[in-house]
């Protein structure tokens, strides 16, 4: 049920009317409209915003770790609509036990490094997504490190320099 705070947002309106279950809340502030989506809808709300409401972009994906708070993770999508001269940004929460959402890249290509980056600093895994590996840290780094547990000085690895250059060693 789309909350009081978006009853005059024509863009919220017209989600609802798609899927009414699929807003869980959000707000219009400073002239941002922000939407909570329930996390297993989030693929098919994507697919409606761009065909049917030329949201042709994904500017950014990314993820809030709201540590020690359950559900854990919040991913966090900045969509826009060249045409309408409009932004929209959809939040959706995901469990800390085993994070995992569906993947955006069947509906925006562009959001294949966005997702790989959550995943590889947060360990959030986008099902169906074509080639989820880590993109920033060594492909056997252990842990997530913009995760609020991650430890500050890292697990395993150090940075050091040796005569054959510097390197990460274990």
């Amino acid at each position: 049920m789309l909350p009081d705070t978006l009853l005059d947002r024509d863009l919220a309106l017209a989600v609802e009317a798609f899927d009414s279950a699929a807003v869980t809340g959000g707000k219009y502030d400073r002239g941002e409209l922000t939407m909570e989506i329930a996390a297993p809808r989030i693929a098919s709300i994507c697919g409606f915003l761009k065909h049917d409401q030329k949201f042709n972009r994904v500017s950014t994906v990314t993820a809030v770790d709201r540590y020690p708070a359950e559900p854990r993770f919040e991913v966090v999508y900045h969509l826009h609509s060249v045409e309408r001269n409009e932004r929209v940004r959809l939040k959706c929460r995901v469990g800390g036990e085993d994070p995992a959402i569906e993947s955006v890249t069947s509906v925006w290509r562009g959001a294949n490094w966005y997702e790989r980056e959550v995943f590889d600093m947060f360990g959030i895994r986008f099902r169906n997504h074509p080639g989820l590996t880590r993109l920033l840290m060594p492909l056997d780094w252990e842990g997530y490190p913009l995760r609020k547990d991650y430890p500050v000085h890292g697990h395993k690895y150090s940075y050091q320099s040796d005569e054959e250059g510097p390197s990460w060693k274990s």
